[in-house]
């Protein structure tokens, strides 16, 4: 039982964090224990460092998917659209890029905070969902944020979870030669702060 318990005498919660364990322990899918533990992780339902206490004190059965989805999640990713990407740039052999950093201009200036990003080769990685495209309004602004990115040099790709998951050689490639383009160009006057664990 968990240690502490929140609600009336009568009927008593845990803490987000404990359920989120208790979940991930249960499901057997690991782009729903990405979801789960990304989605908490993301709205603040709860911290990476109690998700981590809680697999630290639980049970070891059933946490394989959990334990490999908060290392995701410690790497800086926050979706599951994400987790996979990283899954791509492993198979494709490139080094891992810094996931959801805080890009800064030398002069302080922010600049965006793309899902990935290569320091060394100045290429961004966006993951564009249809999800958060309802409005004109979440349109516009995803564009902004493209232009933004684009007027600094910064190389950006753009997938959508469907190419993630249905066209992987061509992400695998794409990737691939942005990557390489990237390194042999000086390096941006970019500075990135990792996300926030």
């Amino acid at each position: 039982m968990p240690k502490l318990v929140v609600g009336p005498s009568t009927v008593s919660y845990t803490l987000p964090a404990r359920s989120v364990a208790d979940a991930a322990r249960w499901l057997t899918d690991l782009r729903e224990v990405r979801a789960l533990v990304a989605g908490a992780v993301q709205s603040r339902g709860c911290w990476l460092d109690e998700l981590a206490e809680e697999l630290r004190e639980g049970p070891r059965q059933g946490s394989a998917l959990f334990r490999e989805v908060l290392s995701e999640v410690t790497e800086g990713i926050r979706s599951a659209p994400e987790a996979e990407l990283r899954a791509l740039i492993i198979r494709a052999g490139l080094p891992l890029p810094m996931f959801n950093p805080s890009l800064y201009l030398a002069n302080g200036t922010f600049i965006a905070r793309p899902d990935a990003w290569w320091p060394e080769a100045g290429v961004a990685i966006e993951v564009d969902s249809k999800r958060w495209h309802f409005s004109e309004d979440d349109w516009n602004h995803t564009m902004d944020r493209h232009s933004d990115l684009g007027q600094y040099s910064i190389v950006t790709l753009h997938f959508t979870p469907y190419k993630l998951r249905n066209e992987q050689a061509d992400v695998m490639r794409r990737m691939a030669n942005a990557y390489h383009s990237g390194i042999r160009r000086p390096r941006l006057p970019v500075k990135a702060v990792p996300a926030s664990r």
